[in-house]
């Protein structure tokens, strides 16, 4: 359970547009034959203990929290620390499933050979599987309630002069603009920001998609906000408009040429450019809300930003929304944080930053991310009992093996995981809270009341049994009354504590290593690598592969002949499985060395990543030298952290 409860504000801004079918933070308790309100619950925020698991540099003031929005929430507000300037870009409700591409590293051992015949390092070589990250699939109305309580909670930690920036798209970015007038205030609403891109394809079906929104909403007269200016090239002057020239020393390179290239070189510019700008009218003027340019253009792959997270966003799109709005030693929070991106730009701004995100990856990623530009922070982790796998989502896919006896069941609603086939009883239904639904984890009697009167009549009448597994339980005695004296069926609910099989979602994996000293220096060589996890992800990847090779290869051979000269030209290749090295080496992602604890916040004195290509990045820094299955160090290993490619890591105390 939560060690307490933080509220929220006491109450929503009055006077403002509310959606009516979303229930928010107060949860009331109805019953299905009887309208009267039984129960008003206003919670508040659960607060949890923080957990430093890493410090990286001497400043304390900028964190990296694993957890969720809410509870992160609850702890600042807790402590008092107030947040200038939100940007979130938090799931769109897109119905969309988004996967991460894992690579294999190059196999050390093949280092040597590689180096002495200095091959190119072809991308066609790469080896690739999938895993899924997370799962963009909502209800609309849970999605609008979860929005929410996720808002009120930001809300209650922004300072009094506090700005936010919501980023959705088309899906669902309408009605979340009706709750941020409630939540915020429709007096606050400052833009509507159409950020447009010209990516990703066509829509043959109606006009291409190719713009998110951004909300901008601030608390106060008195927040910052710093206009940004551009150069805008006229072929002649409004009538009855003025266009003035700007200093032209104030321009910037890419200003230069830009004007240069909209002049087709017609004319000079002063004495640093050899040009000068003649024949044309120009202005500077102040940046709209419509934002389609290369400055905020968004990332894709290939580009020197993109670091194979989905979702990620551009630099220059958060420089353009941090430089506005805020000043230098604001703090800047993210609490969907993903990539990084805006912890990354807020600090090269020196402003501070607090990223959070439940996913390990989106730390990870940020973590390195920062480590490459020097930032100081702190790693933290909410103890809110749940052992989490990579992410929610695939937590939640491992629970499904973990549950003994738990298979798919396609005749029950998609309320209930699956179902266990008891031999005495029959068919058994199984209920697993939501990890990425703050509001689902707490059993409580608006809960058990739903369950009762909403899930359980529409299960079939030979269902005899089914089980409620749980995160945190609100009071298990009133629980047990109340289902005694409401559930009118013979069916029988039992309770069951999820924690119990999370603890066994997380394991290490096998490493085999040598650790020598040599000439006053530490050297460890890394003998094999075992991932039990990584090894069932790749089979079962090359088992779908292959069979969809084989579908494909039947239906190439069922035209043969229809093509115009009688035979079809077969093009794609056929699909050859990835495998693993005897050794494993080419699992391994990173090695961090702790020289100063053996237990504790853990410290990295030195660390070596491996990058896509099978090169080093030595502490931050990146080099072209490839690994040769070892790491040295000047001071003694104390303990070392070994992250596999998935994300996954394992601790070696020495």
């Amino acid at each position: 359970m939560p060690i307490k409860y933080v509220p929220y504000y006491p109450e929503t801004i009055e006077g403002q547009a509310i959606l009516n079918n979303v229930t928010r933070t107060q949860r009331v308790l109805r019953y299905r034959d009887n309208n009267k309100v039984h129960d008003h619950i206003r919670r508040g925020m659960p607060y949890y203990e923080l957990e430093k698991i890493e410090r990286v540099g001497n400043n304390s003031e900028n964190m990296l929290i694993r957890g969720e929005c809410i509870s992160a929430c609850a702890y600042l507000k807790d402590k008092g620390i107030k947040v200038d300037l939100v940007y979130i870009d938090p799931p769109f409700a897109s119905g969309a499933d988004y996967a991460k591409k894992i690579y294999l590293r190059r196999n050390p051992k093949l280092a040597e050979k590689i180096a002495k015949a200095e091959e190119e390092l072809d991308i066609e070589e790469f080896r690739i599987f999938e895993e899924k990250m997370y799962g963009d699939i909502w209800n609309k109305e849970d999605y609008l309630n979860w929005m929410y309580e996720n808002l009120m909670a930001i809300k209650s930690v922004m300072s009094e002069i506090g700005s936010i920036y919501v980023h959705l798209d088309w899906h669902i970015g309408h009605y979340v603009k009706v709750l941020m007038d409630e939540v915020f205030g429709e007096d606050n609403f400052k833009n509507e920001i159409i950020y447009g891109y010209r990516i990703q394809g066509i829509n043959q079906n109606c006009w291409p998609r190719k713009h998110d929104v951004l909300f901008y909403y601030s608390l106060s007269d008195d927040s910052v906000f710093n206009p940004e200016k551009e150069i805008v090239i006229y072929e002649k002057p409004f009538i009855d408009t003025k266009v003035t020239s700007p200093d032209l020393s104030k321009l910037t390179d890419k200003d230069i040429i830009k004007i240069s290239k909209s002049l087709e070189d017609k004319v000079t510019l002063p004495d640093k450019y050899k040009k000068m700008l003649f024949n044309n009218y120009y202005s500077e003027v102040f940046v709209r809300d419509v934002w389609d340019s290369d400055y905020t253009k968004p990332i894709i792959s290939g580009s020197g930003e993109y670091l194979n997270y989905k979702t990620q966003k551009s630099e220059g799109l958060l420089i353009r929304i941090i430089k506005s709005s805020s000043s230098e030693n604001m703090i800047v929070a993210d609490f969907f944080g993903g990539s990084g991106v805006t912890a990354k730009v807020a600090n090269d701004l020196n402003r501070k930053f607090i990223h959070v995100d439940v996913g390990i990856n989106s730390i990870q990623t940020t973590r390195d991310r920062l480590i490459a530009t020097g930032a100081e922070f702190d790693i933290y982790d909410i103890k809110d009992g749940v052992s989490l796998f990579r992410n929610p989502i695939q937590t939640m896919d491992k629970l499904k093996s973990l549950i003994k006896g738990l298979n798919a069941e396609p005749t029950l609603d998609s309320f209930w995981i699956g179902a266990i086939n008891d031999s005495k009883i029959g068919l058994v239904p199984v209920y697993v809270p939501n990890l990425l639904d703050n509001g689902t984890k707490v059993l409580d009697i608006p809960m058990i009341n739903s369950i009762i009167n909403g899930a359980i009549p529409d299960l079939p009448d030979s269902v005899k049994k089914v089980i409620i597994y749980y995160v945190d339980i609100e009071n298990e005695k009133d629980l047990n009354k109340f289902i005694n004296d409401y559930n009118k069926t013979d069916m029988q609910i039992e309770l069951r504590d999820l924690k119990e099989i999370l603890d066994e979602a997380v394991i290490n994996d096998e490493v085999d290593y040598e650790l020598k000293k040599i000439n006053n220096r530490f050297e460890i060589e890394f003998k094999s690598f075992i991932s039990d996890r990584l090894i069932q992800n790749i089979d079962a990847y090359n088992q779908k592969k292959l069979l969809n090779s084989s579908i494909s290869n039947l239906f190439n051979e069922s035209i043969e002949g229809d093509g115009e000269n009688g035979d079809v030209t077969k093009n794609k290749k056929p699909f050859k499985p990835i495998e693993i090295s005897e050794s494993g080496l080419e699992l391994i992602e990173l090695i961090s060395l702790d020289c100063s604890n053996f237990s504790g916040v853990w410290k990295s004195d030195i660390e070596l990543k491996i990058d896509k290509n099978g090169f080093i990045i030595l502490n931050g820094k990146k080099t072209k030298e490839l690994w040769n299955g070892k790491i040295i160090s000047d001071k003694k290993p104390l303990r070392m952290k070994v992250r596999n490619i998935a994300g996954d890591e394992s601790i070696i105390i020495f």
